[in-house]
């Protein structure tokens, strides 16, 4: 598989990601074991977890493989910290809290550091300056390589990334960025994607299959038993992609997949990973099967006249200040 630099760093990874969002809830050690080799053995290097996956059993079962399965050397190891079960506190990017959980999560996962760490939310009830030395700390200390966010909208990320950068030696430049982007959900582009591109923010998308609306699975008022759609707690997650507008776009890979002899996984998974910007997308495969069908898009890169007719299809309402003012 190719590898691609995260960023304006010198790390590299794999240009598809392996999620473990489902780890140790929905997914169980024999099929986490299944995915872990499948990918390992297609060239795949970056595993994408969170402190809260599963409430920690994802980093937990991660960690198990990682003894005996996959050598720790060979796997590009990214998790998140800053997420909280507190109902009036969802995120928490205190110092204090970051530095502990990123413990907590080394812990879990058996290894003395993870290649990259990062805030998954922002705190609005903590300064940013002391969330962000948390990151530096972390990587001072060896106990994470880089350094990245997660859902930070455009002007977090700009602020956050300028603190980094105004005392380069002393702080902690930021590696990436997690954002959700896909065919369905192209907000990224209205100020996140243009401030990592000028900011060198690799951006690596989490949910790119439209949190598998793309696949074409939900065609037709269809709801396959074994899907998220039909789980009692991601039906929620996917709701929001079965509206009419999705449905659409959805209708439009198909008929790209139809003309490509492709699926319509592999045509909106190459839409994402080849955006600008775009260095890695995270997929999560509930099985071995499905993760084969996603790596198999290694090999396929959609025609431009494919990608103009997606793009239209798709195309966000973004007006006023994003488009030149002079011209509206």
């Amino acid at each position: 598989m190719e590898q691609r630099h995260l960023g304006r760093t010198g790390l590299r990874v794999s240009r598809i990601g392996l999620g473990t969002l489902t780890w140790g809830r929905d997914t169980d050690e024999h099929d986490a074991a299944d995915l872990l080799k499948t990918f390992w053995e297609a060239g795949g290097t970056l595993v994408d977890t969170a402190d809260v996956y599963g409430d920690g059993e994802a980093e937990y079962l991660l960690g198990r493989l990682m003894e005996g399965l996959v050598p720790r050397r060979d796997l590009v190891i990214s998790t998140k910290a800053g997420s909280v079960p507190d109902p009036d506190r969802r995120f928490d990017g205190s110092r204090g809290h970051l530095l502990d959980a990123l413990d907590a999560s080394l812990a879990r996962l058996g290894t003395d550091y993870v290649d990259l760490w990062h805030v998954h939310a922002f705190d609005p009830d903590t300064p940013l300056e002391e969330t962000l030395q948390a990151l530096d700390i972390a990587v001072s200390s060896g106990r994470a390589r880089y350094a990245g966010v997660s859902n930070f909208c455009g002007w977090q990320l700009a602020k956050a990334a300028t603190w980094q950068l105004a005392a380069p030696g002393l702080r902690t430049r930021l590696a990436s960025t997690q954002m959700e982007y896909s065919l369905l959900q192209r907000g990224v582009e209205r100020e996140v994607l243009p401030a990592a591109v000028d900011l060198g923010i690799g951006l690596l998308p989490s949910s790119p299959l439209g949190r598998g609306v793309l696949t074409g699975k939900y065609r037709g008022d269809a709801m396959p038993p074994d899907s998220r759609g039909a789980s009692e707690h991601l039906a929620p997650f996917v709701e929001p992609y079965l509206d009419d507008t999705a449905g659409r776009i959805v209708d439009a890979v198909a008929t790209a997949a139809d003309g490509l002899a492709v699926t319509p996984l592999q045509v909106a998974l190459a839409w994402v990973r080849d955006r600008p910007g775009v260095v890695s997308p995270i997929v999560g495969a509930r099985n071995a099967q499905q993760l084969t069908g996603a790596l198999s898009v290694e090999a396929l890169s959609l025609p431009d006249e494919i990608c103009r007719a997606l793009d239209d299809v798709s195309a966000p309402v973004h007006r006023y200040p994003d488009h030149d003012w002079s011209t509206l």
